[in-house]
């Protein structure tokens, strides 16, 4: 019997201006403005030695923001870490891990879906395997009904509405009191679920990370550039919520949940987010005070085409640019109606 997840740890005293956010977005200019500036000026002060004094006020002028973004960073682990880290008792609350409720997003993926749904179901830790097709143009729905899944579909297109839906109807089951979160094309492995159920009793929702590099395959769709965005865009979303979470990767949609957690506050986050709902199921967590865990996971290759944000590294930086959008402004600027 699982202790209902009374875990709020944000008080009216904790909520304190992001300074490290904002002192991390600073610095980043400055220092980018910086090295552009130094790259550029040796061949424009060649061509046109009349802007040589411009581009020397640029270089000195990209020490404000990297300076004042410094202090603030400073600041904010100095005057306000303590005060924000209050109510962060280390939490262990019991829940039955004996059975996982094992929920896949599907796409398209007619060709990995049904070993999918078979690596979950050799797990003996696994109650039983619910896809949630998104509306496929091949036979994933049948692939999966036939490696004994249950097939539910989603007829709303775009990542964000399959992945809540997946957590919707993993949430249904009452005879579980965890669900697991994960996708349908092999990149992840029932294997890890052992890792992320050693964790749950700290939390509300165990993350799976891939930033492990000796737990990753050697050749995967995570280019370098993905998995160093994934790493940065987890800092920045840390130095947010700072005191609240450790976070290394914004992207990975593996992750552990319980129930009753997904029960009550579901209805919390946002469906019309599409590629970037990763990034804000893991803020709205941290934001309402939820306890937020990362645990490490093993990633593979994908079996069958990749269609998701890491299509390639363009795409990848356009995602990656909405997610920044939802961080810093409003995830309802990045909210979209039909994302295919």
């Amino acid at each position: 019997m699982s202790i209902a997840p009374n875990s709020r740890v944000v008080s009216a005293g904790t909520r304190v201006a992001p300074l490290a956010l904002w002192g991390a977005v600073l610095a980043a200019v400055g220092l980018f403005v910086f090295t552009v500036a130094s790259l550029i000026n040796v061949p424009i002060r060649l061509a046109f030695p009349v802007a040589d004094g411009f581009f020397r006020d640029v270089v000195w002028m990209s020490g404000a923001p990297l300076t004042l973004g410094t202090v603030l960073i400073l600041a904010d682990f100095l005057l306000f870490y303590r005060r924000r880290r209050q109510g962060h008792e280390l939490s262990r609350d019991t829940v039955d891990r004996s059975a996982v409720t094992v929920v896949l997003t599907a796409y398209n993926d007619e060709a990995s879906i049904a070993n999918a749904v078979s690596d979950f179901l050799a797990n003996p830790l696994t109650k039983r395997v619910v896809v949630v097709d998104n509306n496929s143009a091949d036979g994933t729905a049948r692939a999966a009904a036939n490696a004994g899944a249950t097939v539910v579909v989603e007829e709303k297109p775009g990542y964000g509405r399959c992945v809540y839906r997946a957590l919707s109807e993993g949430a249904s089951y009452t005879d579980t009191e965890l669900v697991a979160l994960c996708e349908g094309d092999m990149t992840f492995r029932a294997s890890d679920l052992e890792k992320l159920l050693a964790y749950i009793p700290h939390g509300d929702v165990v993350n799976g990370t891939r930033i492990v590099e000796q737990l990753r395959e050697k050749v995967t769709q995570l280019t370098t550039f993905m998995f160093w965005g994934n790493f940065i865009g987890g800092k920045f979303l840390e130095f947010k919520h700072l005191g609240r979470g450790t976070v290394t990767d914004l992207g990975t949609t593996y992750k552990l949940c319980r129930s009753a957690f997904l029960r009550d506050h579901l209805a919390d986050y946002d469906p019309s987010v599409n590629l970037e709902f990763n990034a804000h199921f893991l803020d709205v967590t941290l934001k309402n005070g939820f306890k937020l865990v990362e645990a490490p996971i093993t990633f593979h290759a994908r079996e069958g085409e990749s269609k998701g944000g890491n299509v390639s590294n363009s795409r990848a930086t356009r995602v990656g640019l909405k997610m920044l959008t939802g961080l810093l402004i409003s995830w309802r600027l990045v909210r979209t109606r039909d994302p295919r």
